[in-house]
């Protein structure tokens, strides 16, 4: 063989194994391209179980919720109002004048007890989330917590009507629910502020901060105090969720819609 064949030989084998190395290259790359994708892949499918799940738990309690609230409707307080009647039969025919004093008192406790009941029932049946808007039912739930008396919540807002569908105003008045609960059991607050506003970048932006002793984030476990389920019911409104606390600063939560209600 002579020198220009072997030469040829020699470029041809550099050549084949330059090409071969590239092509090696090549495979890797897109092996790690399509496990990329399939990891991307499954975790989206993740994602939206567990979304899908999340949101059937939802409808579950819901529904579960519901049918409490007609049972105590239809169920005990046609008993409470038939006692309400019996008693009311009792104060005016007077039969009894030494226990006159004593059956109105039952009475007065009957019609109480049974306005709390129409009351309940009526939270528990959604009826008030349906009807009312986002910042009527905070509202009301501020009204509660200022009755106990325990610390001093605010509630400001920039609009008086917010639209916005069953599952997001539920979602919403649900958390601030645990927030609120939150606070008055373990932040040992003063003072509980909550905003609600809508903005030309942002369709609702969700504010609500305790000056009570807060606590690390990092740390919070499993079963703790509800922060990872608001989390999750967050998510299921599409919303974006950050929670800011440290121990004796007290504890933010912010919760951001975007879009369409």
């Amino acid at each position: 063989m002579g020198k220009t064949e072997l030469l040829i030989t020699i470029i041809l084998f550099n050549l084949f194994f330059v090409l071969f190395v590239v092509a090696i290259m090549v495979y890797i790359k897109k092996y790690k391209e399509r496990k990329r994708e399939y990891l991307n892949e499954i975790k989206i499918t993740n994602e939206i179980h567990q979304k899908e799940l999340l949101t059937t738990q939802l409808e579950i309690q819901q529904a579960t919720m519901q049918q409490i609230g007609r049972e105590l409707h239809d169920n005990i307080g046609q008993k409470l109002t038939l006692v309400s009647l019996y008693t009311q039969q009792l104060v005016h025919e007077n039969k009894v004048p030494q226990a006159s004093k004593r059956i109105e008192q039952i009475y007065q406790i009957i019609n109480s007890s049974l306005q709390d009941l129409r009351s309940l029932s009526k939270n528990l049946t959604n009826d008030n989330i349906s009807e009312n808007e986002i910042v009527t039912l905070i509202q009301e739930e501020v009204n509660n917590l200022n009755a106990l008396k325990k610390c001093k919540v605010t509630f400001q807002y920039n609009c008086e009507s917010i639209h916005l569908e069953f599952v997001k105003k539920n979602v919403l008045l649900r958390i601030t629910q645990e927030f609120l609960q939150n606070s008055l059991k373990h932040a040992h607050c003063s003072n509980i502020k909550i905003q609600l506003n809508s903005f030309p970048e942002v369709f609702l932006a969700l504010k609500i901060q305790d000056d009570g002793v807060g606590f690390d984030y990092t740390k919070v476990s499993s079963d703790g105090i509800g922060l990872k389920n608001m989390k999750k019911r967050a998510e299921i409104i599409g919303g974006q969720f950050n929670l800011e606390s440290k121990p004796d600063l007290g504890t933010t939560l912010t919760i951001i819609l975007n879009g369409p209600a």
